[in-house]
């Protein structure tokens, strides 16, 4: 090899030397400018997720502040003494708590019971499976596809873009949970895009879903909604009503005539109703329990009747159902014609408190000289749609809407009793501000007793069984949602025991007998002719 061949070699080899040590140096560089971004990189994702994880615990705590609170206070507990004596104490808690609830289960329930189950019935049930049954029934909201974007390149050739892909359905969000005897109330709180009617049309959907009878939607705001789940039905079993002797020693004067216990309400408490200055109109089918509706508010103010601060007038067309405790009724009426005197003599009671009252008072005070008129009108639809005479027929609506219209300032009361709850059956349907749906034949007589979308909230009173008379839905004067009731049930001889109560005698009168009116307003029982007045 010459020399210059040699020079050429060594030059080449000194070459590719410098090069692979410039090419070590720099990969070496390069390693750690990587190496110092990774470690950047993880301690930002660490610092992210961490800076997360506090958000959403901080969250949590603050929104489940019970949870967090007794959470905490129990893990300070078994750090500083141990898990011996706490496990301990948590035993004697619970066996304390099973004691309560067996020897007095409504303190229990009304202290402990009810936020126990709440708590758990939101952490077990709802916050894990409510999310899917949403879902499910189509009550969530789905982002809309963004819309396609058209742009163009410098080229001037057109450039199709898509948006980035949907996200996620956005799911309603649980607010509270307030778990009863009977129900489950779950507030949620509803997303854009949604309106309360899109949970009333799904409540049947959502009870399915549950494994429940019934759920009831009830608006809260206008953005949040109250879903409410039946667990347990109170109302199976039959509501008495109240004892006639506890009653004796109530003054006429201490019965509260706009708080008058009528039942039981779905909800495991008492059921009051206003008798003074509101018309009912209760719908329902044969042997739906339209007798309760009738008789046990009457038992509630037996003291009021007896001391003549009520006056209670029947018409039974009929002749059966008010027949069989008649000396009870101040007036009494059967046929149309008796009907239409009955209902003139309450409209000339009216006439003469307007005379009286007008231009010093806005309602007429209840007193003996001016008694509370209810009128109890069974099969109210006997005599405004079905007698053959139309005069009278015409008359007696005539004098029903005035009762109904003038009645709430005058201290007169309609409370009426109707088979076929249709427009045409009962035309002054609509002058009944309380409406009660017992049994009714077909979901189409639920809206015409309660109004519109009052079974899509909950209001199934076609899906009462025959074997719950008394069981109804009332809807009207500050209920905003259906509410389902019970009527106390009230045998034959408690009907006969009230007809001794407020008329002071035992002898019944004869049947077939219509009671006369009396001449003045303010006679008195004793004074007519069979005890009538």
């Amino acid at each position: 090899m010459n020399a210059q061949a040699l020079g050429t070699l060594l030059l080449t080899g000194g070459a590719i030397a410098v090069v692979v040590w410039l090419l070590n140096k720099i990969g070496r560089a390069l390693t750690a400018v990587l190496e110092a971004l990774a470690t950047v990189a993880m301690v930002l994702v660490a610092v992210w997720l961490l800076v997360k994880t506090v958000y959403l615990v901080g969250k949590a705590a603050v929104t489940h502040w019970r949870t967090t609170l007794g959470g905490t206070v129990l893990g300070a507990w078994l750090w500083w003494w141990g898990w011996l004596p706490v496990t301990g104490l948590l035993a004697a808690i619970v066996l304390g708590l099973l004691v309560w609830r067996w020897r007095h289960r409504l303190s229990f329930e009304t202290w402990a019971g009810r936020r126990l189950r709440s708590w758990w019935q939101r952490w077990a049930v709802y916050a894990r499976r409510l999310p899917g049954w949403l879902r499910a029934c189509r009550l969530t909201v789905l982002d809309a596809d963004r819309p396609i974007v058209v742009t163009a390149d410098p080229l001037g050739r057109n450039k199709v873009r898509r948006q980035p892909k949907q996200r996620a359905d956005q799911v309603p969000k649980v607010l509270r949970v307030r778990s009863g005897a009977s129900w489950d109330e779950v507030r949620v709180r509803l997303v854009p895009g949604q309106k309360p009617e899109d949970f009333d049309d799904a409540a049947r959907a959502l009870a399915v879903a549950r494994g429940v009878t019934r759920c009831q939607v009830r608006e809260l705001s206008p953005n949040v909604v109250s879903i409410d789940f039946q667990r347990r039905n109170l109302l199976a079993d039959t509501v008495h009503c109240l004892d006639l002797a506890d009653l004796a020693d109530v003054s006429g004067a201490d019965v509260d005539l706009t708080k008058v216990w009528s039942g039981r309400t779905d909800y495991g408490v008492d059921w009051h109703q206003s008798l003074k200055g509101s018309h009912t109109l209760h719908a329902g089918v044969t042997g739906a329990g339209k007798g309760a509706q009738m008789w046990c508010p009457l038992v509630s103010i037996a003291p009021a009747i007896r001391d003549g601060l009520v006056r209670v007038s029947g018409i039974d067309p009929k002749g059966m159902e008010l027949a069989y405790g008649r000396r009870i009724f101040h007036r009494y009426a059967v046929t149309g014609k008796d009907a239409l005197a009955l209902l003139d003599d309450l409209i000339g009671v009216m006439d003469r408190r307007k005379a009286e009252f007008a231009g010093r008072l806005r309602s007429v005070p209840i007193s003996r000289e001016h008694p509370l008129e209810i009128v109890e009108f069974d099969e109210i639809g006997a005599l405004i749609r079905y007698i053959g005479d139309r005069k009278l027929r015409e008359a007696i609506t005539e004098r029903v809407a005035l009762l109904t219209t003038q009645g709430r300032a005058l201290g007169c009361t309609v409370r009426g009793y109707v088979q076929e709850p249709t427009k045409d059956t009962v035309p002054v349907r609509e002058l009944f501000p309380r409406r009660i749906s017992l049994r009714v034949a077909t979901k189409s007589h639920v809206g015409m007793v309660l109004g519109d979308q009052a079974y899509e909230r909950g209001a199934w009173a076609n899906r009462i069984g025959e074997g719950e008379p008394g069981v109804g839905y009332l809807f009207g004067e500050g209920i905003r949602e259906p509410l389902r009731v019970r009527g106390g049930w009230v045998p034959d001889e408690t009907i006969k025991d009230l007809e001794a109560f407020v008329t002071g005698t035992t002898p019944p009168s004869q049947p077939g007998t219509v009671h006369p009116f009396p001449r003045h307003h303010n006679d008195r029982r004793n004074n007519v002719p069979g005890g009538a007045a």
